[in-house]
């Protein structure tokens, strides 16, 4: 029987061609035998009928009409495709090329009429396959049949539309082992970890039998599963039954989570588990779909009443840098825990439960027992980790409200306090170097709280007006002073860049203007400054900070000190010096120019004759070079270099102008009196008492005063010392002129209050010039942010009746709250 297979249907010739029948068969008979017989239309179920009948619907006709194929029938055809000798094939050729092409011959395919049909009981042996090997899985036992063989069972029961019930054959098996087995775990052992072994090992064996029975009915999943969307996959089917009987054997649900919670709060407090285990368990969780409801659910609970209690107990056991470190390991135990076997998604919560209750919960005990302390110690780590951690919990303006805190009152007990008053500038440095370091290292450049320590030293500095100005400025004369052996000028300018930062936070920088100009004044004229580079650098940066009108007058002075040098080198050469000028002295002007210099009371003195002489030509010749210019002597600021001869040997003595008037009548007598001293040289007498005082009573003493004591009084009498000695040549007696005196500095504040009412009345008329018409109210807010130095309302009270008075200003008849500007 020959086939041309498809769809079950039969193959005939349209008349019963011996050569189509030959070709398909392959039967080589000899070219003259008939092959009709061979084609008969009721063997072997094939049906001959005519290619010009009428073909039914599910006929399919083969076109046989190619080149080659469309001549003679029969045994030429046959002999051609047979493959007969090569003289037949030629004979075939060439009657081919002689006969004229004939009509195409076609084959058509029809259907059985009998379609075949399964045998009755075809779905119950092989469900009874299938189930018998789904059982033998549940019970891990060998499977009687090849897998190959089982998957085309399946395939078969698919095929033949019995998908349907394969399926809830399969459903009916897994749930009635799931139950079995769920319900074995009742009642088992007490013993937590023994009892989570049996529930993964239940888990782990429902895992592997899901899995091969779900590669067995492949093509179940694959094809009924995927036409239905109402029907779980094999897969998610076992999980719905293992969740479904779970949830109905509450004990073992509870008992298991009960257990993974005592693991997990053994392994908190420092005992090892085995993390595979609850890993397995928890993954169990997830899958099912329970994980957030029954586990993590009363997890973040048990882990919030944990961190409660233990956070309240190291509060109390200990200090807060231990207690610090003890929450960020506890933080990062937590986030390992989520890496290791607890779901992602729990990572959120668990971590915020921790730092609810760990931090959160006492942030305030924290910096009220701790941050002082560590501030102090400046524990730069600790802190660090204090910032970091607060950040966490939302607390970082708590933490830098608590830095201003500590600022404002660590500097407070300093800046109050009078007696502390020399080291009030070193220490506000220092404080402020530790505070960038901590701000640096430990707050990581918060600009917050950048602001913050700006805002509290301001706060600090400001607390005493002026005074911190006044000891500032003081400070940096300290610094630019000759004497300051071992500062190199790298280590000079860091200092001053550091004050400088003080600087800025003073309000009233008139009082530093003022001060630093005495002092410098001082510096220049006396020469004990340090370095003139350091001194023009320090006024560059001031000009940085305040403009140029800020620094005008202190530039000026550095001129002043310049054109001296140019003035005394001009005298020495002229006539007058050559031929009037008393030998043996040598003498230096400095010319001052009387708007830059700070004001000084003038002091009269009777000079000797030398110096007097020595004044007389050189305001004769000043006056030749500048008419319509007046010389004022400022003797208290003059100085000199003496040479005495006293017993042991002759020295250089470097003293004040007052010191060398006094000095100089020894040379005419052996012993003289205070009085006798005020009534020759006619020095003020609190001016006299001070410079003898420095003579007599001091360290370098070249009189000695009758009887001793440390005070000047009215009866006391002076003899030259002849028996003094001193390692140096040079000695230096004039540090008094250094020295600020009482009256020099209330005269220098006085001044500055004399200068900032000078502004005040300044700034009132300028903003009633604008505006003719002002309220009081609006007149003060408008004082307050024109004027750069702190200023009490009271105080513009007083100036504006000032000006009422002197007419600048009206009331207005109607309103005497708002002011009139008078033309």
């Amino acid at each position: 029987m020959s086939y041309l297979k498809r769809n079950n249907s039969s193959v005939s010739s349209t008349d019963g061609s011996q050569a189509s029948s030959t070709m398909i068969t392959g039967n080589k008979k000899s070219k003259q035998q008939p092959l009709v017989d061979a084609l008969d239309g009721k063997q072997n179920g094939t049906q001959l009928f005519n290619a010009e009948d009428e073909n039914g619907p599910d006929d399919m006709v083969l076109d046989l009409k190619t080149e080659g194929l469309g001549g003679e029938s029969g045994p030429q055809a046959m002999a051609l495709l047979g493959g007969g000798g090569t003289s037949g094939t030629a004979a075939n050729l060439s009657r081919k090329k002689a006969t004229p092409p004939q009509p195409g011959k076609r084959l058509v395919i029809k259907p059985f009429k009998d379609k075949p049909k399964l045998p009755a009981n075809f779905e119950e042996v092989t469900w009874s396959k299938i189930k018998e090997s789904v059982t033998a899985i549940h019970l891990k036992q060998p499977v009687s049949c090849s897998l190959e063989e089982l998957y085309r069972a399946v395939e078969d029961l698919c095929l033949h539309k019995m998908a349907g019930s394969l399926y809830r054959h399969l459903q009916q098996e897994c749930e009635m082992h799931v139950t079995v087995k769920l319900q074995s775990l009742v009642g088992q052992s007490p013993d937590a970890i023994v009892f989570l072994s049996y529930v993964e090992k239940c888990w782990q064996d429902h895992c592997d039998q899901m899995l091969m029975i779900r590669s067995i009915a492949l093509y179940l999943d694959r094809t009924y599963v995927i036409q239905n969307s109402n029907v779980r996959s094999l897969w998610d089917m076992g999980l719905q039954l293992f969740r479904k009987h779970l949830s109905a054997c509450p004990e073992v649900e509870h008992k298991t989570v009960m257990g993974l919670l005592r693991l997990i709060e053994k392994e908190r407090m420092g005992e090892t588990v085995d993390r595979t285990l609850l890993k397995n368990l928890l993954r169990m969780f997830s899958a099912l779909g329970i994980y957030p409801e029954s586990f993590e659910k009363p997890f973040v609970e048990c882990t919030a009443d944990f961190y409660a209690t233990e956070g309240t107990r190291f509060m109390q056991q200990t200090d807060v840098p231990d207690y610090l470190k003890h929450v960020e390991g506890r933080l990062h135990e937590e986030h390992e825990r989520c890496l290791l076997y607890l779901d992602a998604s729990t990572r959120k919560p668990l971590i915020a439960t921790a730092e609810k209750q760990l931090l959160e919960r006492h942030t305030t005990a924290i910096l009220d027992k701790g941050f002082s302390l560590l501030m102090d110690a400046n524990r730069v780590s600790d802190l660090q980790r204090m910032y970091l951690l607060f950040s966490r919990v939302g607390a970082v303006e708590l933490l830098r409200q608590s830095l201003s805190a500590y600022i404002k009152a660590a500097g407070h007990d300093v800046v109050m306090d009078e007696e502390k008053d020399k080291d009030m500038v070193p220490w506000l440095l220092d404080f402020k170097a530790r505070l960038d370091t901590i701000w640096e290292e430990s707050f990581f450049k918060n600009e917050a709280f950048a602001n913050t320590i700006k805002d509290a030293f301001e706060y600090l500095i400001n607390l005493r007006q002026n005074r911190p100005a006044e000891l500032i400025a003081k400070f940096i004369d300290g610094k630019l002073r000759a004497g300051n052996k071992g500062t190199s000028e790298e280590e000079l300018e860091n200092t001053l860049d550091k004050v400088l930062i003080l600087f800025r936070f003073i309000q009233g920088k008139d009082v530093f203007e003022a001060f630093y100009k005495k002092d410098l004044a001082k510096r220049l004229l006396l020469g004990k400054s340090a370095s003139i580079d350091a001194e023009k650098s320090m006024i560059t940066k001031l000009k940085t900070e305040c403009g140029s009108q800020f620094t005008n007058k202190l530039e000026g002075m550095f001129k002043d000190i310049e054109l001296s040098r140019e003035i005394n080198e001009s005298f020495k050469q002229s006539s007058q010096a050559r031929t009037k000028l008393p030998s043996g002295i040598e003498m230096s002007v400095h010319v001052l120019t009387t708007g830059y210099w700070p004001t000084y009371p003038p002091m009269d003195v009777m000079l000797p004759h030398e110096l007097n002489v020595y004044q007389d030509i050189f305001k004769e010749f000043y006056l030749s070079k500048h008419s319509g210019r007046r010389l004022m002597w400022q003797n208290s600021l003059g100085h000199c270099v003496l040479k005495a001869d006293f017993a042991k040997g002759k020295k250089e003595l470097s003293v004040s102008l007052f010191q060398t008037v006094v000095l100089m009548l020894f040379n005419d007598a052996h012993r003289l009196s205070l009085q006798e001293i005020k009534d020759t040289t006619a020095i003020e007498d609190k001016e006299l008492r001070r410079t003898l005082q420095s003579l007599a009573c001091g360290k370098v003493r070249v009189l000695t005063k009758i009887p001793k004591g440390r005070e000047v009084e009215d009866d006391d009498s002076f003899v030259f010392n002849d028996d003094f000695t001193a390692p140096l040549f040079r000695i230096k007696v004039n540090a008094i002129q250094l020295k600020e005196t009482v009256e020099e500095n209330t005269s220098t504040t006085e001044r500055v209050f004399q200068d900032r009412q000078y502004q005040i009345d300044a700034a009132i008329v300028r903003i009633m010039k604008t505006r003719k018409i002002l309220s009081h109210t609006l007149l003060i807010t408008e004082l307050f942010q024109q004027l750069k130095f702190p200023i009490k309302p009271a105080d513009l009270k007083k100036r504006i009746e000032s000006l009422i008075d002197r007419e600048y200003l009206e009331r207005d008849k109607s309103n005497p709250q708002i002011y009139n500007y008078l033309a």
